[in-house]
Order: C-alpha cells, then structure tokens, then sequence
C-alpha cells in the first residue's frame, strides 16, 4: 500500500495558471470524447481576476468521500489512492460531494452519477499535466507540495522583513 505523503496527485501552481482551461477541455475529450469542461475531472477556479487554481482529487488518506457515501459506491485504491466510483451503486445522492473539502468530485452531467479524477490511469498519466501550456500543473506528493507552501511563506516573510527594515 502506498502511503499518503508518497501518493501523487495533480496540483496547480496558482502563479502559473492563467485561467485558460485546456486542463479542462484536455480531460473532458479524454475522458468523454468531447471538449465540454462540465464533463471535466479537473476544474478552474477563478478566485479573483488575476488569480485562477485547477482543482481535482487530492487522494485523502480516509477519504472523507468514501466514508460519506451511503451505498458504499466508492473506494479508494490501495495501490495509488485513486477514488474509485462503481457507476451501478451510485444514486448520485451528492453525500461525497458535500464531504470533499476540495471541490474534486463533481455529478456528472447526464449520468447523474458521481465522477472524479483517477489520473488517467489508462494513459500512464494525466493528460491535463501534460497539456497545460503554462505549465501550472504538476503531478506532487503531500510532502512537495507542503515544501511549496514552506518556501512561498518564506519568501513573503522576507519580503516584508526587507520592507520593514531600515536601510543604512
């Protein structure tokens, strides 16, 4: 079994991402055969008007998603985390929706029916990373993206010491 901080995920970068959306379009024609982004596993938010984020499964360990659903449709691999969604079990009641803290599992527009990223595991990899032309999206552990965050607030923190401080 892989353990949380080794398995990865798809995370963006939000001082790359422009908001163009191919991750979306990428994973909707992969996926489903069409470019429609609300058919899409990954989703850009716009937080304000200079700042976007992509956002998909983070691979919970206990996946509070998994643990919501009445039906018990879905599973997490022990292998690489992935949420799995047995279609036939699904009502789309929308427990796991409202138990992802992310965003990340969405109801599929004609199906009614839960659906959420499994980093193209048919293709070896997520093809939203590999199409991004920002390159904003990068497949990361728990542990590299908390490092990220370590170095981002360190840089800030310099910068507002430097601002702070007198130059003689």
């Amino acid at each position: 079994m892989v353990k949380i901080h080794e398995r990865k995920f798809v995370a963006a970068d939000p001082e790359k991402c422009v908001g163009c959306q191919v991750c979306e379009y990428i994973c909707s024609m992969t996926k489903e055969g069409v470019f429609n982004p609300l058919k899409s596993r990954i989703r850009v938010v716009r937080i304000n008007q200079l700042i976007n984020l992509a956002v998909t499964c983070r691979l919970c360990e206990d996946a509070p998603c998994v643990a919501a659903c009445p039906r018990k449709a879905l599973t997490q691999s022990e292998e690489n985390g992935v949420i799995l969604v047995d279609e036939d079990k699904c009502d789309g009641c929308g427990w796991c929706i409202e138990a992802c803290d992310y965003g990340a599992i969405m109801l599929h527009p004609d199906t009614k029916k839960v659906f959420v990223c499994d980093l193209c595991q048919e293709l070896g990899e997520p093809q939203c990373v590999k199409w991004c032309p920002e390159e904003a999206l990068d497949l990361v552990t728990a542990d590299t993206l908390a490092q990220k965050a370590r170095i981002t607030a360190v840089k800030k923190l310099f910068q507002e010491a430097l601002k702070t401080t007198p130059v003689t």
